[in-house]
């Protein structure tokens, strides 16, 4: 496996895996809320992310392969000292192999590279396997948001989201 910068020709494989992620996650009454924010996201972010990531040189957008794209990962801007991980998934059949923690790891590197103080992130309840590798990596939950509006960073539909942070040296 190898951890590299996005690639334009990546686009399909890294839309393939969001969308192959996301429905493994949603609950079957809320299919058509899932849909909209897979949309969404896709339109706003996924769909343009030479665009959305590679606009400022504080931020980036890798993919793990192995042949085929098995995982990837954003960092986006959010001020001077704090930068926010977005976007990491795994291919189910590359989960628990280390994967996430490299895509952590390679996405942690930049931010101490260009000196961000600290990176924030979220999940969803329905991530437990995310949650247990953030909290294991030295992230902590700084809260809990009970009902996230919908957009192309939350699905929304009630969905419990969980903000960690953690200082970087």
């Amino acid at each position: 496996m190898i951890i590299r910068r996005y690639r334009p020709s990546d686009q399909g494989a890294v839309i393939a895996l969001f969308r192959e992620f996301m429905w493994e996650l949603a609950p079957p009454k809320l299919g058509g809320e899932f849909q909209a924010y897979i949309e969404r996201a896709i339109g706003e972010e996924l769909g343009r992310i030479e665009e959305y990531y590679f606009k400022r040189p504080e931020q980036g957008f890798w993919v793990a392969e192995a042949g085929p794209v098995i995982g990837m990962v954003g960092i986006e801007r959010r001020d001077a000292d704090t930068a926010e991980l977005r976007r990491m998934a795994v291919a189910r059949a590359h989960r628990k192999k280390g994967v996430g923690r490299a895509l952590l790891g390679t996405a942690e590197a930049f931010c101490v590279k260009h000196r961000y103080r600290k990176l924030v992130l979220s999940t969803s309840e329905l991530q437990q396997a995310a949650a247990q590798l953030y909290q294991s990596s030295g992230y902590s939950m700084v809260r809990e948001e009970k009902a996230a509006p919908p957009s192309h960073k939350s699905v929304g539909a009630g969905l419990a989201r969980f903000h960690y942070e953690k200082a970087l040296g």
